[in-house]
């Protein structure tokens, strides 16, 4: 068999414990792990949704509306608001300026004509 094994018995039980002692490390470790994969996916899985759409806001007296993003968008600064559609349509529709990374006018389909600001613009 394995000669690199100690012949008398007493360090073969000793070798023995001690193996058995890092199994049962090994697998209170496994199940430690288990556990909290189990529970960030049920966090992940159970979170609610994120807004569909947000508006940035500026700084100072009343933190004024800067600019409407869709909800996913990465550009998303840390001074923001969720907002409805048809909130953020109002405020597009107001000239409020438009995220360009996300296209939210677009997202909302929201021609450029109707948008006061920009129409004046292109021309």
């Amino acid at each position: 068999m394995f000669d690199d094994l100690p012949a008398d018995l007493s360090r073969l039980l000793a070798l023995r414990t001690w193996h058995a002692m890092w199994l049962e490390r090994i697998d209170a470790k496994i199940a430690a792990v288990r556990q909290r994969e189990a529970e960030r996916e049920h966090r992940r899985l159970t979170r609610p949704p994120g807004p569909e759409w947000v508006v940035e806001l500026g700084i100072g007296d009343g933190r004024p509306p800067v600019e409407v993003h869709a909800g996913h968008c990465y550009t998303i600064g840390k001074r923001r608001k969720p907002v409805s559609r048809d909130e953020a349509r109002r405020l597009l529709d107001a000239g409020l300026r438009v995220c360009s990374h996300c296209t939210p006018d677009t997202l909302l389909d929201i021609p450029l004509s109707s948008r006061p600001a920009l129409a004046a613009a292109a021309h």
